[in-house]
């Protein structure tokens, strides 16, 4: 299994562990102190060394902080956690704060008075939220100070895990479908025409498109933890544990990478400095002490180099992630057959649906890692949209509920994210009416025409009409961007209320709207689709780009109002059905060719 099923933290350690870090606080003298959930390389997902927010929290979502003061404490969390932030941390020990209301610098400035002082761990903040910090709170005289030890690492002592020694791979050229030489001279091109002498790369991501390698380094991310100096001639400078790297590794970066250690990573900074060249630096990602160290003369602020070409696939990329998507729907549909079969017999848990569907695509032989930990939830567990199952928490797949999977897998060709809500046993007028509100968004996504300069957020109101007719709507994005054998939550692409990157032929998104009933129930629907090349519109005069879903697997049938549609979304959803049919039934087995056949029916 790539999924474990025991409760990593909880609340009962909660009180205990604040108290020692406010002990630490009072004998350095510092006020207050931020732990993000970040690592080094501020990504999403980090390794086990870097949990400090769950160790402290017992918080286990990928996205928050928390701030302790000598008095007060708070967890500051978004949309998505609202019900499991409350549920994990000990809520007598942190308040539990949505954001943006209260806004970090509004609470801090509440909590402290005049004087105070903030400690952070300049590995752990960007460049960005430092600055946005210290302009909010240098009016109320409170002043940000940098620490040279973290106090958690400190009081976390020797029971924190080891950092990963993953080892490199390289991803094939066939694959990639652009080699790391033609990549580098791309970036070294662009230096040179912004007249830049150098780039510093700390996206895992990143590094790892820049350099066709992979790793482990991260759970069901294939990335390796590391950073990298782009000069605007010569070859990159990969800083890495040497250990991570064979010989076969070696010898494919040789001729466009020079390996040193983490521990040169300084020097090389300070050299660039002294020399006084200009320096590349991502100030919404990259770490605070990059700017201390390189001090403000040298950095020009720019973005990440690799961001925006990661997100445009190649062609082989794209044919990748297609073939990755038909072999992960026919896992898929062997599932969704198997889970209505199983489901009668009222014993049916959680666990055992998650452990079932990662061995259908384990089948496959192909299968390199999930893509996160699978999203398990029944009945009111769907409701918690970031929802881990743990052996705690498992529960029965009951009668007249719904049961939400959100799950995706890493094939070296391709990474998938699907999400489907099933109903066990009847559903209700409620249920249906939510999950055709819910499908008319997907669908409004999946059909969307738009002209080149369309945003995130042009398009981000399209999945909401059908929920805020019907008084309801949904706390989260509506799709983010994809990578290829990668990380499943990639930018800078989004479909959001904040998905300000324009929109490119290329690009992977998700297109997942949902609502959530808590305490009952929760429901989305989830394809990965691929933006298209402009094309004209009969009667038009503006070239359009459009979606092409690459997902296939079926709808229930049985949460669908057909009254509720239109025409045209009828029209799409038999099509999407009957190509989900012709593309898979040769793919599985004849059981399951026959359920889908059923679940693919037309609807009139």
């Amino acid at each position: 299994m790539f999924q474990t099923f025991e409760a990593s933290s909880g609340p009962e350690h909660v009180a205990e562990r604040l108290k020692a870090l406010r002990g630490w606080l009072a004998k350095s003298k510092i006020d207050a102190f931020l732990v993000p959930r970040a690592d080094e390389h501020q990504g999403e997902y980090v390794p086990p060394a870097a949990e400090r927010l769950r160790w402290l929290t017992g918080f286990t979502g990928s996205a928050g902080i928390a701030i302790a003061t000598r008095r007060r404490a708070a967890v500051f969390i978004d949309g998505r956690y609202t019900v499991q932030a409350r549920a994990e941390t000990d809520t007598d020990a942190f308040e539990v704060s949505l954001l943006p209301r209260p806004r970090i610098a509004e609470w801090l400035t509440d909590a402290l008075s005049k004087g105070s002082i903030v400690g952070f761990d300049p590995w752990l903040h960007t460049v960005s939220e430092i600055a946005r910090l210290t302009a909010a709170l240098a009016p109320k005289g409170i002043t940000l100070k940098p620490l040279p030890k973290n106090p958690i690492d400190i009081l976390w002592g020797e029971a924190r895990p080891a950092p990963p020694a993953a080892p490199v791979i390289v991803q094939p050229l066939a694959l990639a479908g652009r080699s790391a030489a033609d990549k580098i001279a791309d970036v070294q091109r662009r230096l040179k025409e912004d007249g830049h002498h150098a780039a510093v790369l700390t996206l895992p991501d990143s590094i790892c498109w820049l350099l066709n390698i992979r790793g482990s380094d991260v759970a069901h991310n294939p990335v390796v933890l590391a950073f990298a100096i782009v000069p605007a001639s010569g070859k990159a400078e990969l800083f890495i544990d040497p250990a991570k790297i064979d010989a076969d590794a070696r010898a494919d970066l040789a001729a466009v990478a020079k390996i040193s250690t983490p521990d040169q990573l300084k020097e090389r900074l300070v050299a660039l400095r002294d020399a006084g060249r200009t320096v590349r630096l991502d100030f919404d990602t990259a770490a605070h002490w990059f700017e201390r160290t390189l001090g403000a003369k040298t950095i020009v602020r720019g973005q990440d180099p690799c961001i925006l070409p990661k997100a445009i696939k190649s062609a082989a990329e794209i044919d990748g992630s297609r073939n990755a998507h038909e072999r992960d729907g026919a896992a898929v549909v062997r599932f969704l057959a198997w889970l209505d079969e199983a489901a009668k017999a009222g014993d049916l848990d959680e666990i055992s649906a998650v452990k079932q569907l990662e061995a259908f695509r384990d089948s496959t032989g192909k299968l390199r890692e999930i893509s996160f930990a699978t999203i398990s939830g029944s009945g009111p567990h769907g409701a918690i949209v970031h929802y881990r199952v743990t052996q705690a928490t498992n529960r029965t797949l009951k009668d007249g509920e719904l049961f939400l999977i959100d799950s995706g897998a890493q094939y070296q060709d391709g990474t998938t994210d699907i999400t489907r809500t099933v109903a066990i046993g009847a559903p209700n007028f409620e249920m249906r009416h939510r999950y055709t509100a819910v499908l008319k968004g997907h669908i409004a996504i999946a059909t969307a025409r738009f002209p080149k300069g369309t945003r995130g957020i042009d398009l981000d109101p399209f999945a909401r009409r059908a929920l805020w007719d019907a008084g309801c709507d949904f706390d989260h994005g509506t799709g983010h961007g994809i990578g290829s054998f990668l990380s499943v939550h990639e930018g800078p692409q989004s479909i959001s209320r904040a998905g300000m990157a324009v929109l490119q032929p290329g690009m992977l998104l998700s297109n997942e709207p949902g609502y959530y009933k808590e305490g009952a129930y929760g429901i989305r629907i989830e394809n990965v689709v691929l933006v298209t090349e402009p094309a004209s519109i009969s009667g038009g005069d503006r070239d359009m780009m459009a979606f092409e879903t690459l997902t296939l697997a079926p709808m229930d049938r049985r949460l669908i109002d057909p009254r509720m549609l239109t025409a045209a979304e009828l029209q799409w959803l038999n099509a999407y059905h009957a190509r989900v049919y012709d593309t898979l039934a040769p793919r599985v087995d004849t059981l399951s060719a026959i359920w889908l056949q059923h679940a693919t029916a037309p609807i009139d």
